[in-house]
This record gives structure tokens, C-alpha cells and sequence, in this order.
């Protein structure tokens, strides 16, 4: 009897621990420039996210697609129901003209571990 209830026991902790987790979700994952001149490069934005989950969310990773886009955030934890920003600069200085789609990789210890945000434009 003790063996199942011990068992039991810690199936129940199991579960519990397995739904306890961070989730990641962001207002909008593709940030569109539009068109703008060769003579003003730098184009700037901020991806807004929540932590939808019942645990703190780190993000442990964001990475560019490119070396003319670098993206900033915070690296201390978001408790649950909190927010947090990721600000990517994006740099065409020296760039050939024309359409651009840029990926900005985001990995956290959430349930969704990887999630993709894009910029794009066109420059003239």
C-alpha cells in the first residue's frame, strides 16, 4: 500500500512540475519599415512581450540573422504576467539598396524554446 501511495505520490509531483512553466508571447513578431532613403540607414524598433506562463522566463540567447542588426534586452528574469522588451537596430549603411527581411532569433527556458522575429523595408 505504501509502494502505490508512495508512487502516486510522485506521479502527482511530476505533473505538477511539468505544467509549471514560462511562456513566452509577443504583440507582433514581423516589424515592416516600409520605404525609406539611402541617406537615412538606421531604422529602430522594440518587440514587446509577456510572460503568459506561472514561472520566471529567461531568455538565455537573441541573435541576429545579420551583422547590421543587433538586438538589446534585459537579461534579468520576467516573473509571470510580466513584461519585456527587445530593441533592434537595424543599420543599412553601406548596404545595397533595395528590400530587406532580417530574423532576430529569440531562445528562452519557455515552453516554446525558440521563437523567430522579423524586420523588414525597403531602402532607396
Amino acid at each position: 500500500m505504501k509502494k502505490y501511495l508512495l508512487v502516486a505520490l510522485m506521479l502527482l509531483c511530476g505533473i505538477s512540475f511539468a505544467s509549471a512553466q514560462a511562456e513566452i508571447r509577443f504583440d507582433k513578431v514581423t516589424v515592416d519599415f516600409g520605404t525609406f532613403p539611402e541617406s537615412n540607414p538606421v531604422k529602430k524598433t522594440t518587440f514587446t512581450f509577456t510572460n503568459v506562463g506561472n514561472q520566471p522566463l529567461v531568455i538565455n540567447q537573441v541573435v541576429a540573422s545579420c551583422g547590421c542588426t543587433v538586438p538589446q534586452y534585459d537579461k534579468r528574469p520576467i516573473a509571470p504576467g510580466q513584461k519585456g522588451s527587445i530593441d533592434v537596430t537595424y543599420n543599412g549603411k553601406g548596404k545595397f539598396p533595395g528590400h530587406f527581411k532580417k530574423s532576430i532569433t529569440v531562445r528562452t527556458n519557455g515552453k516554446v524554446e525558440m521563437t523567430r522575429l522579423y524586420i523588414e523595408g525597403e531602402m532607396k
